[in-house]
């Protein structure tokens, strides 16, 4: 049996890759498809990521021993500034890589100081003061994100098309598991709810400029089949809703992907 999924949007209806689309508060089509809980792409846990704003305070960790790298998501460093105290001991090295715009910290060996700080610059005309703590053999990666420019991409992400067929084309990339450029993927795991026999769970989200998307996971607790239904689990302000079967069996769970605007409950 072919499988399909079947998408609610506002406003339009479309087909894509041969899945059926319909409008919220018209009938969805039945499907059947397998339970895939979204997995979100994280970076290394060894990695540090931060999130920052312009005229913001950096907190981090630098290797005593080894290099650490500092990027900037969707920017470059332009320049960085820094005290020389001329004792070779006390003072770090700073590279700018100039390919990728990234920064590389180094330590002498005894370093006395228990942090280090400076200031960047960015090409976009950010500036971030950076405190890190020097400990640990290893070499660092710090990974900087701004929302500014984090929103200003998914916002180019969301123009594309009209917000109903983004709506759509967000709820596909979810059901994929897809990154969306400028788009913040976390698991977000939430104490579940019940609504009526469904136990509700959200455990994941995308978060753009203008619209969210949620991952829910729904079982059934009750003794009868129920209907999985936009009207019952759709909040407020959804723009989309997107489920994998139209009912649960006793003891069935699926995963329900729910498109708002951001902002909205």
């Amino acid at each position: 049996m072919a499988q399909s999924l079947a998408i609610g949007a506002i406003g339009v209806g479309a087909v894509l890759t041969g899945r059926p689309f319909a409008l919220v508060g018209r009938p969805l089509g039945a499907a059947l498809v397998c339970l895939g809980v979204l997995s979100l792409a994280s970076p290394a846990l060894a990695d540090q990521n931060v999130m920052a704003a312009d005229n913001g305070t950096v907190q981090c960790v630098a290797s005593a021993k080894d290099l650490t790298r500092i990027s900037l998501a969707g920017d470059q460093f332009a320049s960085v500034s820094k005290i020389t105290t001329g004792n070779p001991a006390e003072d770090f090295k700073i590279v700018n890589e100039p390919v990728r715009g990234d920064i590389y910290l180094s330590v002498p060996d005894g370093f006395p100081r228990a942090s280090l700080s400076f200031f960047g610059t960015t090409r976009k005309g950010f500036v971030y003061k950076f405190v890190c703590q020097v400990r640990g053999l290893d070499a660092e990666q710090v990974f900087i994100a701004n929302a500014a420019i984090t929103s200003e991409r998914a916002r180019d992400w969301e123009v594309q098309t009209s917000p109903e067929d983004a709506a759509v084309r967000l709820a596909q990339a979810m059901y994929r598991g897809e990154a969306i450029d400028g788009f913040d993927m976390r698991a977000s795991v939430l104490e579940p709810v019940m609504v009526g026999r469904l136990q509700v769970q959200q455990v994941g989200e995308y978060r753009g400029a203008e619209m969210k998307g949620l991952v829910l996971r729904v079982r059934n607790t009750g003794r009868q089949a129920q209907s999985l239904d936009e009207n019952l689990l759709a909040a407020r302000g959804a723009l989309a809703f997107m489920t994998p079967v139209s009912q649960l069996a006793a003891g069935q769970e699926a995963a329900v992907y729910l498109i708002q605007s951001n902002g909205a409950r």
